[in-house]
């Protein structure tokens, strides 16, 4: 019980040594610039007693004297190591003041992309290179879009965007920062006043149109009324002049069969009848009736009665 007690005591302290080992070994490592590790997208710039003594971009285990010779066990104790973040970025400049050729306050709002092409001109060339390239891009868009038609400004917007991009590249490609894409997304009014006068213009118009548009379906529609009405007049005139000739041609064609001249009359009694406002008292045939009626009026039937 004893020795197994003293070797998972052995275990556990060699454990911690190698532990320990491990940490000290790759504390001193990069201390003495034995070896050095880049991320993906990442540069490392080594500078020692105000020389550059080189750049690492590849991502990977790097053995610092084989890159840098002998330098490379003091750099990191007398010298500086440079992280840069070679990563594609982006930014947006909102509302560039730029006049028009016909004087309207107009704002520019301009995207681009930048990223580090050269680090040792990106560290040593300009102190601040991405603001030196914000004021770059906005003085390029005043300069390039100023004075320019304002139908232009608004409607080409890939031209202007090619027109800051060459005008800016040059200068950042100085300084170790390369732009990217260059894209206007903005072309908008900076006056109040005339933004309200546009959006009057605007309500006026839109509301001149819906009138058109009510009256021109109006008359549309009295249109097709008129010429419905017209087509329902001429066929009640046609129906109206034919019929005279379609009932006496009706009629003559009963006329060859009495009982059906005789069926038609009484149907045309009976609807004439039905269609008066008179009240009718049926009475039975042949019932008596009458007679019983005619007694009780004391006997002084009316003359008209037969």
């Amino acid at each position: 019980m004893i020795e197994l007690f003293g070797m998972f005591q052995t275990i556990g302290l060699t454990f911690i040594a190698l532990m320990v080992g491990e940490f000290l070994l790759r504390m001193f490592g990069q201390l003495f610039g034995l070896y050095t590790i880049v991320e993906e997208r990442e540069c490392k710039v080594y500078v020692l007693f105000g020389k550059v003594l080189g750049s690492i971009d590849e991502p990977g285990l790097h053995i610092l004297p084989l890159k840098l010779g002998p330098a490379a066990f003091i750099v990191n104790l007398f010298g500086r190591c440079y992280t840069l973040d070679m990563r594609l970025d982006q930014q947006y400049l909102r509302s560039q003041p730029v006049n028009s050729e016909e004087g309207a306050p107009m704002g520019i709002g301009i995207w681009y992309e930048m990223w580090i092409s050269d680090p040792v001109h990106y560290l040593f060339r300009n102190t601040d290179p991405r603001g030196s390239l914000s004021a770059n891009v906005s003085s390029s868009t005043v300069r390039c879009l100023s004075n320019m038609p304002l139908a232009q400004m608004l409607e080409t917007r890939h031209h202007m965007s090619q027109a800051v991009r060459n005008e800016v590249s040059p200068k950042s490609n100085e300084w170790g920062y390369r732009t990217g894409s260059v894209y206007i997304r903005k072309v908008h009014f900076r006056d109040l006043g005339m933004i309200r006068q546009i959006e009057e213009k605007v309500v006026n118009r839109l509301r001149q149109v819906t009138s058109a548009i009510r009256q021109a379906g109006a008359n549309q529609v009295s249109v097709i009324t008129s010429s419905a009405e017209r087509e329902a007049a001429v066929e009640f005139a046609r129906a109206a002049a034919i019929r005279p000739a379609t009932l006496r041609r009706v009629l003559s064609e009963s006329a060859a069969t009495p009982e059906v001249n005789q069926a038609l009359f009484e149907i045309l009694e009976t609807q004439r009848i039905l269609a008066s406002s008179a009240k009718l008292t049926l009475l039975p045939d042949k019932s008596g009736l009458l007679t019983t009626l005619l007694a009780s009026q004391g006997q002084n039937p009316d003359p008209a009665v037969k």
